[in-house]
């Protein structure tokens, strides 16, 4: 079985998670094959400048497409909520943390900053729509940098002094065990600040006539993720949007109630929330979409 993978620190440490979930199953003689994508290659532009979807992970359903590789593991909010009708998303594992984080530099923090504890004007380093819309919807007065890089890369940056603070998901940090000694790191919770749609969640995927495959990734998956990312991608196919959409949402699981948490930029530069629970994850973000765009 060959597992095709991004090459970037966590795209590996996540391939090898799955690897090793495989081998502890009874899976035997699985490999890891790396991939490069578009938006692996195209660091010097930022995400909203490149040309249609799927930047980082177009190239590795193509590898399952043509069989150089057998599974594919994506981190879910990569993955286009359209995908090729020759694959499937076979498991979606437990999920881990769901929240982004501020880390600041020691130096900038300011504890009477409004919100969050950063001087004003600070320089806060960000490629994401969502992010920026979030943090200058509270934080007007701070100036937004683009920011490229795998994790490693971005918080070097940040020690670098490129950056006076960065955002980045928990996810990640968690997972690499991220050295941020000397930074202020600021937990940004959904009640104020919305991670994007299927944050720290894994898709792992295979080609829908591929029984075996599919039935032994099926040991891996979590229901009550899938359920909740289900709701987050529908709020999202909903707005016909990807990576480059101002969405915020994440979704939990109560006695089988979904709740949706939701937050959008409108057009006009209005900034909506809500928070709807129904009974399936269709139904949360159909009512979800309902409260941001009427």
């Amino acid at each position: 079985m060959r597992i095709a993978t991004r090459g970037s620190d966590l795209a590996l440490w996540q391939a090898r998670w799955v690897q090793q979930a495989l081998e502890a199953g009874g899976a035997t003689e699985i490999e890891l094959h790396v991939v490069k994508t578009q938006g692996d290659v195209a660091q010097d532009r930022a995400l909203t400048q490149l040309e249609g979807k799927g930047f980082f992970t177009r190239e590795i359903e193509a590898a399952l497409l043509s069989g150089a590789a057998d599974v594919a593991v994506h981190s879910y909010k990569d993955l286009p909520t359209q995908q090729p009708q020759e694959l499937v998303v076979a498991a979606v594992p437990s999920r881990a943390a769901t929240n982004d984080v501020l880390i600041v530099c020691e130096d900038i923090v300011d504890s009477r900053g409004a919100t969050w504890p950063l001087a004003p004007a600070a320089r806060v380093g960000t490629g994401s729509t969502r992010r920026i819309a979030q943090l200058l919807h509270t934080r007007p007065d701070l100036t937004v940098v683009d920011l490229r890089g795998n994790v490693p890369t971005r918080v070097r940056k940040l020690r670098d002094g490129e950056y006076d603070a960065i955002v980045l998901a928990k996810a990640g940090l968690d997972r690499l065990e991220i050295d941020l000694a000397g930074m202020v790191v600021v937990d940004l919770r959904p009640s104020g600040f919305l991670p994007a749609p299927a944050q720290g969640a894994l898709a792992i995927q295979c080609r829908r006539d591929d029984a075996r495959t599919a039935s032994l990734l099926r040991g891996l998956h979590d229901d009550a993720t899938a359920a909740c990312v289900a709701a987050e991608r529908h709020l999202l196919t909903l707005f016909e949007g990807g990576c480059s959409l101002p969405l915020g949402c994440v979704a939990s699981l109560d006695n089988a109630v979904v709740e949706l948490r939701a937050k959008w930029l409108a057009d006009d530069g209005d900034m909506r929330t809500c928070c709807v629970r129904e009974n399936d994850p269709a139904a949360a973000a159909e009512a979800a979409h309902r409260a941001l765009t009427t």
